[in-house]
C-alpha cells in the first residue's frame, strides 16, 4: 500500500497552501483559502501532496470523512481526483465522498454514471452579485435597500465613521463579535456559528500576514458593524467571508455592504457573498440583494 504523508492544516502553513490554491481558480468561495481557515474548527481538515497537486481529507459535523476538489491544474484534476479516491479506498477503507465540487470541475472530470453519483447541492451554492449595483444600489430592485441606507445616513449623520481595520484592532473586533454572537438566536444543531466565531478570531490575529481586508463602521465611537473579505484579481471578484452588524440599527447592513466595496474593492466586477448553509433567514437576506447568478456546487459519491 502506498504511504501518504497526511498533514494537519495549520495557520502557519498559509503561504505553502496558498500556492496550491492558485493552480486552479473556480468561481466558488471554496476556492479561497480563507474559507478553509474560518471553518477549520468545525471541519477538521488534513492534506497530502504529490508532484501534481494537493488533496484533502476532512471530517463533517457528524464525524464522517469526506474530501473537497483537489488543488491542481485543470489538466491534472482527474489524476488528483483518483489519488484522493485511492486514499479513501485503501487507507480509510471507505467509498469516496467529495463535497462542494464546482461545476467546471464536474465538467472536466466527466465521471461515469455507473461509478459515481453527482448531485447538485443548493444549500452550498454561492450568491454572486454585480459589484457596481451593490456599490450604488441603483434601480427599482434596490429601492428598499436604498431607503434603508438613506434612513441610516439621516439618523446617524455626523455620528458614524468608516474605518479600515488591522490585526492591531483584534481586541476591539473580538469584543464586538462576542456581543454580536450573544444577540443572535440561530437554530443550528451543529452550532456552526460558534465554530465560525472562533475561526474568524484566529484569522484576525494573523490578518497582517494574509491577503485579506477588514472594515468596520463605528457609531459614537463604538464598533457596530464589521466585515472581512478578499479580492482575487484574475477573477475580478471580491469574496465577502464575514459580515456582522447590529440588527437593531436600520440600514446598517446595506451601509457596510456598500462602503466595504467602495473603500476596499472599488474595481471588483463581481461580489461572491458565499452560500446560505441552508439557513432560511440567511437565504432570504442574500436573495434580497438580487444575485446576478448562483455558483452551483455538487456532491460526488463513489458507488
Amino acid at each position: 500500500m502506498e504511504e501518504y504523508n497526511l498533514q494537519e492544516i495549520r495557520i502557519e502553513d498559509y503561504n505553502i497552501i496558498k500556492e496550491y490554491y492558485q493552480m486552479r481558480r473556480p468561481e466558488t468561495a471554496d476556492s479561497n483559502i480563507l474559507d478553509l481557515y474560518i471553518w477549520l474548527n468545525c471541519y477538521p481538515t488534513w492534506y497530502f501532496t504529490n508532484d501534481k497537486g494537493l488533496m484533502w481529507v476532512a471530517k463533517s459535523e457528524d464525524g464522517q470523512y469526506y474530501s473537497s476538489i483537489p488543488c491542481c491544474k485543470d489538466e491534472d484534476l482527474k489524476e488528483c481526483f483518483l489519488e484522493t479516491q485511492k486514499y479513501f479506498n485503501e487507507v480509510l477503507q471507505k467509498k469516496l465522498v467529495m463535497y462542494v465540487v464546482d461545476k467546471a470541475a464536474v465538467d472536466l472530470l466527466q465521471l461515469p454514471e455507473d461509478e459515481y453519483v453527482v448531485v447538485s447541492d443548493r444549500t452550498y451554492a454561492d450568491y454572486v452579485y454585480d459589484a457596481e449595483k451593490l456599490r450604488t444600489f441603483s434601480g427599482k430592485k434596490y429601492h428598499k435597500k436604498k431607503n434603508h441606507l438613506n434612513a441610516f445616513k439621516r439618523e446617524y449623520e455626523g455620528r458614524y465613521e468608516c474605518r479600515v481595520m488591522m490585526a492591531e484592532d483584534a481586541d476591539i473586533i473580538s469584543e464586538y463579535l462576542d456581543k454580536w454572537h450573544a444577540m443572535r438566536n440561530i437554530e443550528d444543531e451543529y452550532h456552526r456559528d460558534d465554530y465560525e466565531l472562533k475561526g474568524i478570531k484566529e484569522l484576525i490575529r494573523h490578518s497582517n500576514d494574509m491577503n485579506l481586508d477588514m472594515f468596520g463602521v463605528f457609531i459614537d465611537g463604538k464598533l457596530e458593524a464589521f466585515t472581512l473579505g478578499t479580492y482575487l484579481k484574475r477573477e475580478e471578484t471580491a469574496y465577502i467571508h464575514v459580515e456582522k452588524a447590529n440588527p437593531e440599527i436600520r440600514g446598517l447592513y446595506p451601509f457596510i455592504n456598500q462602503q466595504f466595496l467602495i473603500h476596499c474593492f472599488p474595481t471588483a466586477k463581481w461580489v461572491n457573498r458565499e452560500d446560505d448553509m441552508g439557513l432560511e433567514g440567511l437565504r432570504k437576506a442574500k436573495m434580497s440583494y438580487n444575485p446576478a447568478f448562483m455558483a452551483k456546487k455538487y456532491n460526488v459519491y463513489e458507488k
